[in-house]
């Protein structure tokens, strides 16, 4: 069961972004600088940490989500869309106009038991 996915619109982003960066990794973090905003870097520009909680990989992008944000957030699916504006300064998709937004959902009492018989999920680089 996937823990992330993604929205047409911000898939066709990210095989533009991909085609101008080559491979991506996206990071979820509650951090003070980005708030939650879904940061998308160069893979080889950004260090996964050994705590990170890889939840899964959207249109070929390995997602990773801080472990304290993930906490918080182990019970909701989380869906990559994009919207018009300037998100963080870091991110690759700003020079577009555009910004990944992350929408959320409480997962069903039924998703929820598949995921905890599943165990946590990895932490740490996994691509």
């Amino acid at each position: 069961m996937a823990r992330v996915s993604v929205t047409p619109a911000a898939e066709a982003l990210l095989h533009t972004l991909q085609a101008q960066h080559g491979p991506l990794v996206f990071h979820q973090s509650g951090g003070c600088c980005d708030g939650s905003t879904p940061m998308c870097y160069p893979r080889r520009e950004f260090r996964i940490g050994s705590r990170d909680v890889y939840l899964g990989s959207i249109a070929d992008t390995p997602f990773y989500i801080g472990s304290e944000q993930f906490e918080y957030w182990k019970h909701t699916h989380l869906t990559i869309d994009v919207v018009p504006g300037r998100g963080a300064g870091f991110s690759v998709e700003t020079p577009e106009g555009l910004r990944f937004l992350t929408r959320s959902r409480l997962y069903s009492d039924q998703e929820w038991a598949t995921l905890e018989a599943a165990g946590d999920p990895p932490r740490g680089e996994q691509v």
